[in-house]
């Protein structure tokens, strides 16, 4: 096989999709890649090559798989749908026979693995899960620590949260988190017909670069406790949101003047650092 033949089009992939009797699920939030212009341009945002050791999720039919291994990557692909597990190694084996031995399937759920095969990890590129993606990126983040950038596919909507900076209508609970890790850019949009079964929806390519958090005595967990309670209702001021975690709105608003911030701003005003302080402010004076 040579040249785009060696990557899956709209009839390999119905054809492998029958050969399993396979109907793709909501459920699961699978649509294929069926366009092998767009594997390459998803494969050459991500900058992997030969060096890289990629985490894949839910790599389905194999699409991005293939273009992955294209390039000269290892990829350790993690895949819940246990047709699709076994299936994926014998894809390789027949379209891109001299790749086989950089490929490593994980049949599991996304969300529950702690630990990976062979090498340690140097990128993530995935076309995540519709319906979990945010839980799962910030599970590989806050579980794998050697990957250095990444490039997700998600929906649109989900796009536009994770990049979205403070301030904007969109910025919540997701942007924040992200933000401890990592910088988020979208760099491209991908439209449904290049999709089986087609969304209703565009999707958005996220170009992540990995970053040490911000310096605090606090831990993630306590930041991200205040993250949650910051946004669990926007339209509050940050005394009143976060006096259930201080023990009232009086000590919210000591907690939130000793890190330097307005009592009665709004959380979606804050970035990464304010929040990061602010935990340390709550956890410190409960020392």
């Amino acid at each position: 096989m040579n040249g785009d033949s060696k990557l899956l089009g709209a009839a390999a992939v119905r054809e492998l999709a029958a050969r399993l009797d396979l109907t793709p699920t909501k459920q699961r939030g699978q649509n294929f890649v069926i366009d092998a212009n767009t594997i390459r341009r998803i494969v050459a945002l991500s900058g992997v090559g030969p060096d890289d050791v990629v985490i894949e999720v839910g790599p389905g039919l194999g699409s991005l798989t293939l273009g992955l291994l294209e390039v000269g990557a290892e990829v350790t692909a993690i895949e819940i749908d246990d047709r699709l597990a076994r299936q994926l190694p014998d894809t390789i084996a027949e379209r891109m026979p001299e790749a086989a031995e950089r490929l490593r399937v994980v049949e599991s759920d996304a969300l529950a693995v702690a630990t990976l095969p062979g090498p340690a990890p140097s990128a993530l590129v995935a076309n995540l899960p519709y319906n979990v993606s945010v839980p799962v990126l910030l599970h590989l983040l806050a579980q794998f620590d050697t990957w250095r950038t990444g490039l997700v596919m998600v929906q649109l909507e989900v796009c536009d949260r994770l990049v979205a900076t403070p301030g904007s209508k969109v910025y919540g609970v997701p942007s924040a988190k992200l933000a401890w890790y990592a910088e988020a850019t979208r760099v491209g949009t991908v439209p449904p017909k290049v999709f089986w079964p087609v969304p209703n929806v565009d999707s958005g390519l996220v170009r992540l670069v990995l970053r040490d958090p911000p310096a605090t005595t606090a831990t993630r967990e306590q930041v991200f406790q205040v993250i949650d309670a910051a946004f669990a209702q926007r339209r509050k001021m940050l005394r009143a949101a976060l006096a259930g975690l201080c023990g009232g709105s009086a000590a919210a608003s000591e907690v939130i003047e000793r890190a330097g911030f307005d009592p009665q701003a709004r959380g979606e005003t804050l970035d990464i650092t304010a929040f990061a302080k602010i935990a340390e402010s709550l956890h410190s004076g409960l020392g």
